[in-house]
């Protein structure tokens, strides 16, 4: 597999020399399977961009995975260029549980008065799978998925291919349990020796807001750790967090591998980034 990053800021896209480095744009990932499928996870501002290289290369088949409706991971989506083609396809995965529906939640993004396209206009083919399912086979992909501790809910996944692992759990609040969320314990097992996994990182002990639906580097380190992770990505970066404090925040949670004498890799996600898994 090969993990683009389109977008790892969260709640709100930012802009400025502070914010070239790990960019701008709110949460968007791709994922290359070893035959060439296309795999989109969430739709912040990074889907932008992702469209137009989309439709570059000539794709226009994809499959999309929505974690939860909040508006960060969402508001990308009536510029993704792709949905206004009626060659392209798509199919769609969420869980009703975490929201009221995929159709439902993204025509909420593109009403009246907010927005001056009605998602009634967009051309491309879409087919709808909410059957909130524990595993999804797609080709040569398993896709399993676990619930998020967050405000509204929310699901994860887990990608396999081969004996290949990848873990994608942002927004996930490991220290409290929300609704609906499940104990560090349970995502401990579900992370348990992957190979890669980009997990939300927000906060610092400093600036932890409790119950905000959002992680701590800490924590996402310890749950690397304990899991016997192969490479921990930090992901969904405080709006406020320059690059500077970035590269801080990456050199203490490298610090904390290495005073557990593990051999860990962790990295920071930006924009514009490739993981090979």
């Amino acid at each position: 597999m090969i993990i683009r990053c389109w977008g790892a800021r969260g709640s709100i896209p930012v802009s400025g020399p502070e914010y070239v480095k790990y960019g701008g744009d709110t949460p968007c990932v791709e994922v290359r399977t070893r035959n060439n499928d296309i795999i989109i996870l969430d739709a912040g501002t990074g889907i932008r961009r992702l469209g137009n290289t989309l439709l570059t290369e000539g794709r226009y088949e994809y499959i999309m995975f929505f974690t939860h409706a909040h508006w960060d991971h969402l508001i990308g989506f009536p510029f993704f260029k792709p949905i206004y083609t009626s060659r392209v396809k798509i199919g769609m995965y969420g869980c009703p549980a975490a929201q009221t529906g995929i159709k439902d939640m993204l025509s909420n993004v593109m009403i009246a008065p907010h927005f001056p396209v009605d998602y009634n206009e967009i051309h491309c083919q879409i087919q709808y799978h909410e059957a909130c399912a524990e595993q999804y086979i797609l080709d040569s992909l398993r896709v399993s998925t676990i619930a998020l501790s967050h405000p509204n809910e929310g699901v994860g996944y887990k990608f396999e291919e081969g004996e290949k692992k990848f873990v994608f759990l942002t927004d996930n609040e490991l220290s409290y349990q929300h609704p609906g969320g499940r104990l560090f314990e349970d995502y401990r097992d579900f992370c348990r020796g992957v190979d890669l996994l980009i997990h939300d990182a927000e906060f610092t002990p400093e600036d932890y807001k409790v119950s905000w639906g959002h992680s701590t580097y800490n924590d996402a380190v310890k749950l690397g750790l304990d899991a016997g992770v192969k490479k921990l990505g930090l992901f969904h970066h405080n709006q406020e967090r320059t690059d500077e404090e970035i590269e801080k925040i990456l050199a203490q949670a490298r610090e904390m591998i290495r005073k557990a004498g593990s051999s860990m890799e962790c990295v920071a996600l930006y924009q514009g980034m490739e993981l090979s898994v």
